[in-house]
């Protein structure tokens, strides 16, 4: 059976929050929802979440769900008649005090910014649209700009600093209750916007911890700050997205598509999902078929190795979320024919005690797998680690997951490769072996003389480390 190896994240939004509109997304190819805390309520997310969770269990599925934080996002505040042209070398006074604003000053939602900006400073406004450098600020509550490149500033657009070391914290006071919810919710994933560094991550974890929860993080990578640290983000986080919007509006566009590049290349080497996300799909918002420059694109992140390929508009508020899908999906089955896109190698760090032993035994299973044309590598875990190890060497043959931990089974739905299913009876190795070959054969993920290899920990009762693999033809 030819699997899907890419998975795809979409945005919920207005457009696709009801339970029949859920279920349209999931059947046309979602294998993980995404939840936006900058928009909607408790009320809204509980209601998709309990939808999201009832067509799992009517359909036999794992859709995961990611619960995205908004972090310290800086807007303007309210502007008057909801727009001011602001013409190019303008003054214009950025304050901290509430107010409405006009053409001469205009409120930010950022205590400090009078005293954590310097003179020169460049100010983006509205995605990069309006571009302003600070003059002089008073360090208190006001901040003088010229406007460098002008046009129409409306109410709530978002601010960026690309050359200011901001004091806000990673996690607003939004962000620690939106979290609390999250975690009450049960969610697999947690996105983290605007990581700075690797304190960031080791600070929500340790909240996640707290809470007795087993949610993963997702590092949103949008700040340069964050490229300057991503060997640390990675070895912290759980798994990485590439937020092209804020990146780039934060860093000049045109390095983008090196950093994208580099940091799918990381992240598959640490054996961490990544996530490609923002205006993949942007036309379709509006239009029935994408351009072919996205076309493109995502064919561009399927051959990069992402594990996952997101869309935010195009299916929280677009016309055609699901026809979105079923274009994305043609686009990764389409590229996922070429042979570019399988079999890297990276071999084990023998410096990597713990882990060196399960390490040898995946790496040697997808070799094994690619010289014998095997159909599937079979593993079995707890905690979900051989997934992600087997996954980060892109084989070309299925990845099936057997676990008795209920709680991993959405959370490997953003894994590349990765089929997960529920599994408790670890009787002997041979047994368990022959029974979860049978269940695969008597599902049609493979059939009769197909090579297999099973990857299991001895004695299979203890559930230690994978030390065992076996190649075997399926009965």
């Amino acid at each position: 059976m030819n699997i899907r190896k890419t998975k795809i994240v979409a945005t919920i939004g207005p457009a696709t929050s009801s339970k029949e509109k859920l279920t349209d997304l999931i059947n046309a190819g979602v294998n993980v929802c995404r939840i936006n805390f900058s928009h909607g309520s408790y009320d809204d997310h509980e209601s998709v979440i309990n939808s999201i969770r009832e067509i799992n269990k009517e359909k036999g599925l794992n859709t995961a769900i990611l619960a995205d934080l908004q972090g310290p996002k800086i807007r303007v505040g309210e502007i008057e008649n909801n727009g001011i042209n602001i013409k190019n070398g303008q003054e214009l006074i950025f304050t901290s005090e509430k107010c409405v604003g006009n053409d001469e000053r205009v409120y930010i939602s950022y205590k400090n910014f009078p005293q954590d900006v310097k003179a020169g400073e460049s100010i983006l406004l509205d995605d990069g649209k309006l571009n302003l450098r600070i003059k002089s600020t008073n360090k208190i509550d006001e901040v003088v700009a010229i406007v460098e490149h002008g046009g129409i500033l409306s109410s709530n657009k978002g601010v960026n600093l690309p050359n200011t070391k901001i004091s806000l914290p990673c996690l607003t006071p939004k962000d620690l209750e939106d979290l609390d919810f999250a975690l009450k919710m049960n969610v697999s994933w947690i996105g983290l916007s605007f990581v700075r560094n690797a304190r960031d991550i080791i600070e929500l974890k340790h909240i996640i911890t707290e809470n007795k929860s087993t949610a993963k993080v997702v590092a949103k990578i949008e700040k340069p700050e964050a490229i300057n640290d991503i060997d640390d983000i990675i070895k912290h986080t759980d798994a990485i997205m590439v937020a092209r919007g804020d990146l780039g509006v934060e860093i000049p566009f045109h390095e983008v598509p090196l950093i994208q590049k580099m940091l799918v290349k990381k992240s598959i080497k640490a054996a961490k999902p990544v996530i490609i996300a923002t205006q993949m799909m942007e036309s379709m918002i509006e239009n029935i078929t994408p351009s072919r420059a996205e076309v493109n694109d995502v064919a561009n992140a399927v051959l990069d190795g992402a594990d996952a390929v997101m869309l935010s508009g195009e299916t929280s508020v677009g016309k055609h979320p699901i026809e979105v899908i079923e274009s994305i999906v043609k686009i990764i089955n389409d590229v996922e024919k070429t042979d570019l896109l399988y079999n890297y190698e990276y071999p084990p760090e023998e410096d990597n005690h713990d882990r060196y032993i399960t390490d040898s035994i995946c790496f040697n299973s997808c070799r094994l797998a690619q010289r014998t044309n095997s159909s599937a590598i079979i593993t079995m875990t707890f905690s979900g680690y051989t997934g992600f190890k087997i996954a980060s060497f892109r084989p070309k043959a299925g990845i099936f997951v057997f676990t008795g931990n209920e709680e991993i089974l959405n959370m490997l739905s953003l894994v590349w490769g990765v089929k997960a299913f529920y599994y408790d009876k670890f009787v002997s190795t041979d047994h368990t072996i022959a029974d979860i070959k049978y269940l695969l054969k008597k599902q049609g993920y493979v059939k009769v003389n197909d090579l297999t290899i099973n990857i299991a920990s001895m004695p299979i009762t203890e559930k230690g480390q994978s030390n065992m693999m076996k190649l075997s033809y399926v009965e």
